[in-house]
C-alpha cells in the first residue's frame, strides 16, 4: 500500500489530499470525493462568487425580508452564534466588513474616520437569525464564512474520503489538517507548525495519529509600518489587528473546531487566550514572536 498525493488549488490557497491505497486509481477516486465536497463548499460559501448564498445574503443588507438558507448553513450560522457567544463576541462573522478599511496588500493604514464609520456595521447581535430565515437589517452589513469555512471543509473532505473507503490519510487545506486515518501502521502523521518568522520553514513538528490541526498567526497576510506589525485578525470591537502572539496551533477532534479556537485564542491574546484554550480541553501550541514555544500538546522544536 502506498501514499498518493494530489493537489488543487481552493479557497485562496493551496491543498493536497493524501491517501494510503492499493492503487493510484483508487486513491484518486477517494480523493475527488474530498476534492468535490471542498469545492461545492467553496460555491456555497465564497464571498468572491456572484453566484454563493454569501453574496445573496450580502445583498440583502438593510431589507427586512432577509433570506431563507438550507439546514447546512443554518448550522453553521448556529455554530457561529454558539462561537460568538462562547468567546464573548470576539468570534463575530459580521466583522469581515472591516477589510474595507484595511488593504494587506499594499500595506495602507486606514484614513482617519474609516474604522469609525464601519464599526456600527458590525456585530453579531445585530443579526435577526430565525430558523430558516436569515436578516441583515443594516444596509453595508456583511456575513463572512471565510472565518471557519475552510476548517469545516477539511472535515466534510475527509469524511467524503472515508465514506470512499480511504482508511489511512490526511486532508490539508491551506495548512489546516483533518486526518482520515493514521499511517497503515498506526503511527501518526508528522506534521510541520509553520515558523512565524521563517515561512519557508517549521518551528516545530506535532505528531497527530487522528482529529485535526489548525493554524493562525499574525504572518498570513500582513504588513508593516514603522516597526509595527498589522495582521488580518482584526478585533470586532476595535476594528484594528491582533497584536501579542505570532501564532497558535490547536488540536482537536474536529478541524472546525481547532480553527475556531485559534482565531479566539488569537483575538484574546499572550495571557488570556491560552488561558482560554486550557478551559476549552484543547491542545495547543503557542508561538510568540521571538520563537518562544508553550503549550499542553506534545511536539518536537524543529531544527534547521
Amino acid at each position: 500500500m502506498e501514499c498518493h498525493g494530489f493537489r488543487f488549488h481552493a479557497m485562496g490557497g493551496p491543498c493536497e489530499i493524501r491517501l494510503y491505497a492499493a492503487d493510484r486509481a483508487g486513491a484518486e477516486a477517494a480523493a475527488e470525493r474530498g476534492k468535490a465536497e471542498v469545492l461545492r463548499l467553496e460555491q456555497r460559501y465564497s464571498r468572491y462568487r456572484d453566484d454563493s448564498l454569501t453574496t445573496l445574503v450580502n445583498r440583502s443588507a438593510g431589507d427586512t425580508r432577509g433570506v431563507e438558507v438550507d439546514a447546512e448553513s443554518a448550522a453553521l450560522l448556529d455554530y457561529a452564534h454558539t462561537a460568538w457567544e462562547q468567546s464573548e463576541g470576539l468570534f463575530d462573522i459580521t466583522s469581515g466588513v472591516l477589510r474595507r478599511a484595511w488593504d494587506f496588500k499594499s500595506g495602507r493604514l486606514p484614513q482617519a474616520g474609516e474604522i469609525e464609520r464601519l464599526l456600527p456595521l458590525v456585530g453579531w447581535n445585530k443579526i435577526v437569525w430565525r430558523r430558516p430565515r436569515l436578516v441583515l437589517p443594516l444596509p453595508g452589513m456583511e456575513l463572512d464564512f471565510g472565518g471557519y469555512v475552510k476548517e469545516y471543509a477539511a472535515d466534510r473532505a475527509a469524511q467524503a474520503c472515508r465514506e470512499a473507503g480511504a482508511q489511512h490519510g490526511l486532508v490539508e487545506l491551506g495548512g489546516d489538517i483533518a486526518l482520515v486515518g493514521p499511517h497503515p501502521d498506526g503511527s501518526p502523521w508528522q506534521v510541520g507548525v509553520r515558523h512565524p518568522r521563517q515561512p519557508e520553514r517549521a518551528i516545530a513538528v506535532i505528531p497527530l495519529d487522528h482529529g485535526a490541526i489548525a493554524s493562525s498567526g499574525d504572518y498570513e497576510r500582513y504588513f508593516e509600518r514603522d516597526g509595527v506589525r498589522y495582521c488580518h485578525i482584526l478585533d470586532p470591537r476595535s476594528g484594528w489587528p491582533v497584536r501579542g502572539l505570532a501564532g497558535i496551533s490547536v488540536v482537536a477532534e474536529q478541524c472546525l473546531v481547532a480553527g475556531t479556537a485559534t482565531t479566539i485564542a488569537m483575538l484574546k491574546g499572550p495571557l488570556d487566550g491560552p488561558r482560554w484554550l486550557s478551559e476549552l480541553g484543547v491542545r495547543y501550541l503557542c508561538v510568540a514572536a521571538d520563537g518562544n514555544l508553550r503549550g499542553t500538546v506534545e511536539h518536537q522544536r524543529a531544527e534547521g
